[in-house]
């Protein structure tokens, strides 16, 4: 039953009237049913009746109108036709009872109904929108039932007392809310809270009643916020509590394995999307005036300031190098933090993954980035512009992208570069002057705030603080040192700095200990903020303090910023990309868009198939020019150190006996290595002449400078096989050793040999003999040219020496002394001062042109001495032993090349293919060795062409992404 009156029976009398909203009757009340006259004084009021009924009322008199009303009493005089009507009476009234008690139920099931359904509706819009988490559930979750333990699951769930014990008193909170509404609204109103209701008291008595309230109202207010400081608290727990046990379900979730549940391919994150936009701009080289203004927070703080430990507590892991007062940041470090079901970090360009939650893998990712931060510092420097890119990911932390900077410094230190201080801040600037750029500021707290440098630095760049939030750190330190903690106060004010922010924060992050964890630090952090005076006596707000707190709010900030200038920047990035295209097809417009990989690859495949081609020479093509190169190297030698000291002998056993012990001798410490030496250089020779021919086939210049440096490298990077110079000695040493001529055209080929080389020196020493002696009679008068003063003594030295070779012609190759003597007097007689070393160095030409001549006219005589050389006459006049050396030098050549041919094509031309491969391989790893040796505008325009159509898509997909998220 309904009680009359109530908020339950008006609203079903409201759904009851609802039904029959347009029937209205007009009934005396006199007529009425007494309950429903019950109800019209209930709500119309016995002490006015002319004021108008309640709505309510009003609803259910009109429902309640609708019952059988009361038949009125019958006239006196009736008789028994009354008893009769009383009895109908009786009827007509327990029917009345029983459809009042039908319509009171069905109201009461029509109204509960109604308020469970809005109930509900208000618990449901109450509830987080847990769409974004979707991807944890794979599209097999009624398989994975099978699977899964679900006793094991549910014990591990926390028991529903557990939960209530976390839950406030909403009873009590809900009369301290009441009592602070009371309390407020008697400050503004100047009206007491709560009325006196004795009037007649004494003054003296409300004084005291005042003073008593006002103390008491105080400790209240304490009680209060102490109260809700803790509530905060308590939440935040429960908060961290459901975090990691909805860690330990995704785990359970993910990691099935080993039973058959394999995980689906996650789609890349918004914040990852984000972060690749980010790398290619750090990577690319901006022309046309574009900028990269994408926002990205920027941590920035004087140096041991706490800003590593407060990025540390952002990440929920001890990720960097750590030093005791030291510069430790000494690059810029881009940490893209996301959510993710397990804590793991990854530098971009690295497949491996380091687990935080191992104290090992922790140690070897900040000696990895300690390792990396000094590789990019140049020599003499102490900090690098490089940046560092790493990802973090883990359960409940807040997507965002940090740059930690190297700390700013006040003065140079030893062992600093001298232009450090300088440096850190170009790199500080570089970064805060985007526009969109969150300026994280950090701040010591356990220092003087007038020692601080960096808060200057960030007023200059955001002057109005409109992108800027203050952190101060070691706010534990701080209260413990200073003695007025109202200074703190003025500081997450702005009161203290002329420098404007959009928040400001207080945290602790820790002891001071790189040992603690972030656990501990945690914990440490929100045990201090419970205790501290400062939140006891306002002085920071709630909202103020813990990284947790900070994280939000640098989120939020961050992904605001993000949602209000992504777009803009894709427009941005939309006109270069046309701007460039226009220039492309102006310029260019017959060539495809090659960037600078795709034309290394194809300047490749180019040099390999140059290489290839030095296997389809052939072997005659080898054997003839090693012969060539060969003789052309040892020629000098074996003129001037053998046959020419061995046949000025003019006796033919001394001659044999010469040539033999000099020949030995060159084999033995010469010859084996000069022929290497040419066909090292004769493979090298036909690899330019390759890539030569290769490049007048309609190739493009742009690869002259790669195919160059190619070469070079390959040729220096190739060793010849050492080994095979011992056998070649051998080989060589028994070609020397035999003399035995068979037939007639080897004597002949011989002959011809000799011939050749002589008749060579001898037009050699013949343009020796010109140039010392001057242009004669004929040039002098056809050119009009004359003889210098030397050319005219050297001159008259060559017709003195000539009148003595006349004289005696077979003299031998060394003037005597008394010879030297006579020359001089002569030349003296006719006025010309000659020194005796001119004499000598002119009589050293002059014979060499007489013995030339001579040679030449006794191998004329040879040619037909083949016949005495096969019969062996050693009494013979025509002794032929200068054919039979020069047969032997051939023979030598012949055999030596054919040597160097095998060597080369059956195993130094597929070592040079390996040396060529090779060296691509590390040009195509080098990026700088690739921008140097491919270059031009061309180059440059296709590679930013490819980057700004890269970073235009990565934009247009981050932003369809972050749409759907919205």
């Amino acid at each position: 039953m309904l009680r009359v009156g109530s908020k339950a029976a008006c609203m079903a009398c409201r759904n009851l009237v609802s039904t029959n909203m347009g029937v209205r009757f007009r009934v005396p009340l006199q007529k009425l049913h007494p309950l429903s006259r019950a109800i019209h004084h209930r709500y119309s009021g016995n002490a006015n009746p002319q004021r108008p009924p309640h709505r309510s009322a009003a609803r259910y008199f009109t429902s309640m109108s609708r019952l059988p009303m009361r038949p009125p009493k019958p006239p006196p005089g009736s008789g028994g036709r009354g008893h009769q009507q009383q009895r109908n009476f009786w009827v007509a009234r327990l029917a009345a009872r029983l459809l009042k008690l039908r319509y009171l139920l069905l109201g009461s099931a029509v109204g509960g109904g109604y308020t469970a359904k809005k109930t509900y509706d208000e618990w449901k819009d109450m509830l987080p929108d847990f769409s974004e988490y979707n991807w944890v559930i794979p599209d097999f979750v009624w398989e994975l039932s099978e699977h899964i333990d679900l006793d094991k699951l549910a014990k591990a769930l926390p028991e529903i007392e557990e939960i209530a014990k976390l839950l406030p008193d909403l009873d009590k909170i809900g009369e301290n809310f009441t009592f602070l509404k009371s309390l407020l609204s008697s400050e503004t109103t100047g009206d007491p809270p709560l009325k006196a209701t004795d009037s007649s008291a004494s003054a003296t008595q409300e004084g005291n009643d005042k003073q008593y309230k006002k103390s008491s109202d105080k400790e209240r207010l304490d009680q209060l916020q102490e109260e809700l400081l803790r509530t905060q608290l308590k939440y935040q727990r429960m908060l961290e509590r459901l975090e990691k046990e909805n860690k330990e379900l995704r785990k359970v979730v993910l990691q099935k394995d080993d039973k058959g549940i394999h995980r689906r391919k996650v789609k890349k994150s918004l914040i990852d999307l984000y972060s690749e936009v980010l790398d290619i701009l750090s990577d690319y080289d901006a022309n046309y005036n574009t900028q990269d203004h994408l926002p990205r927070v920027v941590v920035v703080g004087d140096q041991s300031a706490g800003k590593t430990s407060v990025l540390e507590m952002i990440a929920q892991a001890r990720i960097f190098p750590r030093g005791s007062g030291e510069m430790m940041t000494r690059s810029p470090v881009k940490v893209t933090l996301s959510e993710g079901p397990h804590h793991v970090a990854m530098f971009k360009d690295s497949g491996r993954e380091f687990d935080l939650t191992k104290e090992e893998d922790l140690a070897a990712l900040r000696h990895e980035i300690e390792l990396r931060m000094r590789k990019s510092v140049k020599e003499g420097q102490t900090v690098s512009c490089e940046t560092i890119s790493l990802s973090v990911k883990g359960p409940g932390i807040q997507r965002m992208v940090l740059v930690d900077l190297p700390g700013v410094i006040s003065t140079v230190t030893a062992g600093m570069a001298s232009d450090t201080k300088e440096t850190i801040f170009k790199i500080s600037k570089a970064y805060m002057q985007n526009p969109n750029a969150i300026i994280l500021c950090i701040q010591d707290g356990s220092v003087d705030a007038e020692r601080s440098i960096v808060t200057d630095l960030v007023s200059q760049m955001d002057p109005q603080g409109k992108r800027t939030i203050f952190v101060l750190t070691k706010v534990d330190l701080a209260e413990k040192n200073l003695a007025s903690p109202n200074r703190i106060q003025q500081i997450v004010e702005g009161k203290l700095f002329p420098m404007k922010a959009l928040g400001y924060f207080a945290v602790v992050t820790g002891k001071g200990s790189s040992s603690e964890s972030i656990d501990s630090i945690k914990d440490y952090e929100e045990d201090f903020f419970q205790n501290s005076r400062l939140l006891k006596d306002g002085m920071l707000k709630a909202h103020q303090v813990t990284t947790k707190n900070l994280s939000l709010a640098v989120s939020d900030c961050f992904w605001k910023m993000v949602r209000e200038s992504v777009e803009q920047q894709a427009d941005v990035f939309k006109a270069s990309r046309f701007n460039l295209e226009t220039e492309w097809k102006n310029k260019y417009p017959r060539l495809r868009e090659l960037d600078r990989n795709e034309l290394f690859e194809k300047a490749k495949n180019e040099i390999l198939d140059e290489v290839i081609s030095l296997s389809q020479v052939t072997p005659q093509h080898w054997e003839s020019i090693l012969q060539k190169k060969m003789w052309e190297r040892v020629s000098t030698h074996v003129i001037e150190n053998i046959y020419l000291p061995a046949a000025q002998t003019m006796d033919s056993g001394t001659f044999n006996t010469t040539v033999d012990i000099k020949l030995k001798q060159w084999t033995d410490k010469q010859l084996p290595h000069k022929a290497l030496e040419v066909a090292w250089e004769t493979l090298q020779e036909e690899f330019a002449r390759f890539m030569a021919e290769y490049k007048g086939k309609d190739q493009d210049d742009i690869f002259d400078k790669l195919k160059e440096a190619v070469k070079d490298e390959s040729i220096k990077r190739h060793k010849w096989n050492e080994r095979a110079m011992d056998s070649l000695r051998v080989i060589q040493h028994n070609a020397l050793e035999d003399r035995s001529i068979t037939d007639k055209p080897q004597w002949d080929a011989a002959i011809q040999f000799m011939e050749e080389t002589l008749q060579s020196r001898l037009r050699d020493t013949e343009s020796v003999i010109k140039d010392m002696v001057g242009p004669g009679w004929r040039q002098r008068w056809m050119n009009w040219t004359n003889r210098t003063p030397d050319q005219h003594i050297r001159n008259e030295t060559k017709n003195e020496l000539e009148r003595l070779l006349k004289l005696h012609d077979e003299h031998t190759a060394y003037l005597a002394n008394d010879e030297v003597t006579t020359v001089r007097k002569n030349l003296e007689g006719r006025a010309v001062e000659v020194d005796p070393v001119l004499i000598k160095d002119t009589w050293h030409q002059l014979y060499r042109r007489h013995f030339l001549q001579k040679a030449l006219s006794h191998c004329n005589l040879c040619k037909r001495g083949f016949y005495y050389y096969q019969r062996h006459f050693v009494d013979s006049e025509l002794e032929c032993n200068d054919v039979v050396l020069f047969w032997r030098i051939q023979r030598m050549l012949v055999i030596t090349g054919n040597t160097l041919r095998q060597q080369l094509t059956n195993t130094e031309v597929r070592r040079l293919e390996k040396n060529v491969k090779e060296v691509l391989d590390d040009f195509g790893e080098d990026l700088e060795k690739k921008t140097h040796l491919i270059t031009g505008r061309r180059v440059q325009l296709a590679e930013d062409l490819k980057k700004v159509r890269e970073i235009q898509e990565k934009l247009e997909a981050f932003i369809e992404a972050l749409h759907k998220e919205k």
